[in-house]
This record gives structure tokens, sequence and C-alpha cells, in this order.
């Protein structure tokens, strides 16, 4: 019943955005509520699909449905030409997939519950594809690194530049052709294997069916009612960070990206409720690797054909052990095929110790100076002394 109340957010937020023209923090908070029943309405289309289908082209629907309002937020982000949002965006949607939207689905779906089994083998495909993102992200920064050291040719930072744009082009051509093959290998040539645990216990016979051509109307309806108020929520994005003395980095990696894959996040979580942790998995930990393998390097591809080139070089440690971290402990969670609540503790303790760096974490914007004044390094930054206050 709340989540249909919810819906009156959809037209209270184009109101204030097209007709009264209201502050953009109205506009930012009203957006954020109105895509959670969105996001629900998702899962229900999912849900429909997944009892004809099967749990792995379910989960497959639901990320990518999912992942389209992001995919659209970070365009927009794009045409403003920021590009460290969009990759702060791109890490907060791995490290929340893996970390807080698998974490929160393991516990909510462990209420009353001894523990939870699912497929080991679709889970260990899975978290090899994790360390595939690993790697790919880690090298476009090693090799960055590599150019800056005085034994390498890259003498200018102009130089340098290029050779970074044109590695990060050709690891995008090789993340999305693995995505794809990835996907021959799930659903034609091994899906036998990956259908294993889907039948015992794992169906509601409870579920009135719809006609299949309502459900793929309201995840389509759904997932651009999406777009949309995720468009308004990126156009105020920079106002409403200044307002709360927040930088647009922390929205980015926080804010931005636990919105934009909040779908997923209500997903998992149901259908972990209903005992059906496998499904939940495939759409949580699939959502991460379909940003890392297809999403990121789709913008990569489209910043340069819109004229705002952006590199896959994650300059900050932070955002690299991020990602280490979560493969490390998802892997570590999920190799034997089963889960406790506790686990879902742990991957979201790990969640709130990164968001905490973040959170305090103070980068330099695109525009910014390269160097500080002397006076301004005993200053904290905007959003530490407004927390202090």
């Amino acid at each position: 019943m709340w989540m249909k109340l919810l819906l009156a957010f959809i037209p209270i937020s184009l109101l204030l955005e097209w007709v009264f023209h209201a502050p953009p923090l109205w506009i930012f908070a009203t957006s954020v509520i109105a895509i959670i029943p969105l996001a629900d309405l998702l899962r229900q289309g999912t849900e429909q699909i997944a009892a004809r289908a099967g749990q792995t082209i379910g989960g497959l629907l639901n990320v990518t449905f999912g992942n389209l309002a992001e995919l659209i937020i970070a365009i927009f982000i794009l045409l403003g030409g920021n590009t460290t949002v969009v990759k702060a965006q791109i890490t907060g949607s791995i490290i929340g997939n893996a970390l807080l939207g698998l974490g929160l689905a393991i516990l909510i779906g462990s209420f009353g519950r001894e523990r939870q089994k699912f497929n080991r083998e679709n889970a260990g495909q899975l978290n090899s594809m994790l360390f595939l993102v690993v790697i790919a992200l880690l090298i476009p920064a090693l090799f960055d690194y590599t150019e800056r050291l005085p034994d390498f040719l890259a003498g200018s930072a102009a130089a340098r530049g290029n050779l970074d744009e044109y590695l990060s082009l050709g690891v995008a051509g090789v993340l999305i052709a693995v995505y794809a093959l990835n996907l021959v290998y799930t659903l034609v040539t091994h899906k036998d294997v990956f259908a294993r645990g889907e039948e015992e216990g794992e169906h509601d016979d409870s579920l009135t069916l719809w006609p299949v051509w309502k459900a793929a109307a309201v995840m389509v309806g759904a997932t651009v009612l999406i777009a949309v108020e995720s468009e308004m929520l990126s156009g105020a994005l920079e106002a409403t960070s200044t307002q709360l003395g927040l930088s647009p980095f922390f929205l980015g990696i926080i804010v931005l990206a636990v919105v934009g894959n909040f779908a997923e996040y209500i997903a998992g979580s149901y259908f972990a409720r209903q005992g059906k942790l496998g499904l939940a998995v495939n759409i949580a930990v699939g959502a991460t690797i379909q940003v890392a393998l297809f999403t990121a390097p789709v913008l990569v591809i489209i910043s340069y054909l819109i004229g705002k080139p952006m590199n896959l070089v994650f300059s900050s440690p932070l955002e690299l052990v991020a990602i280490v971290a979560a493969a490390l402990t998802v892997t570590t969670v999920t190799k034997d095929g089963e889960a406790t609540w506790f686990e879902g503790v742990l991957l979201i303790a790990v969640y709130l110790l990164l968001a905490l760096a973040f959170f305090f974490v103070t980068p330099r914007m695109e525009g910014e100076a390269a160097t500080l004044p002397i006076s301004s390094l005993s200053t904290p930054p905007a959003h530490v002394h407004s927390l202090r206050l």
C-alpha cells in the first residue's frame, strides 16, 4: 500500500520541475522518492518474467532495465563535462550493488531462516567475472602511473592523456566483447548448468501471472519514468550538493549510485525474502558486472561521440581499493553456495566503511586549481565543516 502512495511523488516531482520551477533541493528529494515505487514496479515485471523464463533470464532483465536509468543519469552528467562524477557513479554502482544490494538481500532474506542456499556454479561464474572487473579497472590506472615515471616516454600531461584515452577505448572494446560472450555462455552453451537449483523451493505457486505484454509494458514504462526522474535528479545535483554542504563526488559515488540502482536493491531483497536467493545473487552481482563490463565501456565510447572524452583511469587509490574490496568480500561470502544473515551484515559493514571514507575525502573536481593556498590546508572541506556544526 505504501508503494502505491509513493506513486503520488511522480506527478509532484514533475510539477515542481516543469510548472513551479521549485528549488533544486525539492526536485532532488521528490525525484529520489518517486524512483522508489517505480523500482518496485520494475521488480514486479521481473518477477513475472522470471516465473516463465527462469531466474537467470529474469535476473538479467532486471539488471538491464535497472541499469538503463543509471546509464541515462551518467549521459546527462557527461554532457555537462563532469567526468569525475561519472567515474564516481561507476565506482559507487559497483560497490553498492556488490556490497549494499547483496548484503540487504541476504540480511532480509535470512530472517527466520538458518541459512539460504543458491547455485554454486552460477556464483562461481559471477565471481570470476568480478575479478575480470578488478583487472580491467586496475590496468588503466597502473598504465597511467607507469607513464608518469621518468624512464617512460610520455613526457607531457597531454601526451599521457592521449595514451590513456587510446588504452581506455581498447579496454572498453574488450570488455563489451567479453560481456557479450558471457551472455552466450550463460544463456546458450551452458544454460543447463546455470538452471540447476531453480526448481526446488524457489517458485511461488500463489503468484498470479500477468500476460507477457503486460509484464513487458510495466517494465518499459517504469524504466522510462525512472529515466525522466533521473534526468531531473542529475540536473539538481550541483545545487543540491552546495546547499547540503556535500561534495558532488560524494553525491555521485553514494547518492546517485544508490538511486540509480534502487530497482536492483528492491528486487534483490524481495526475491531473497521469497526464498529465491539465487535470483537475488544474479541481480546484485550481475548488476555489478554489467556496470563494469558494459555500462562503463559504453559511457567511454559515448563520451568520445559527444566530444566530452572520458577515460577509465581511476586515479583515486581509494576507489580502486573499494572495487578490490567489493570483489574479495563477495567472493568470500558466495563461494560455498549458501549464506546466513551475519554474512549480509558483513557486506553492509564493508560498504558503510567505504562510504565513510568517501564522505571525508576531498577530491579536486574539473576546473578547480591543482594546488591550494597554504592557508586553506588547515580548513576542513565544506561537508566536514557542516557535519561538525
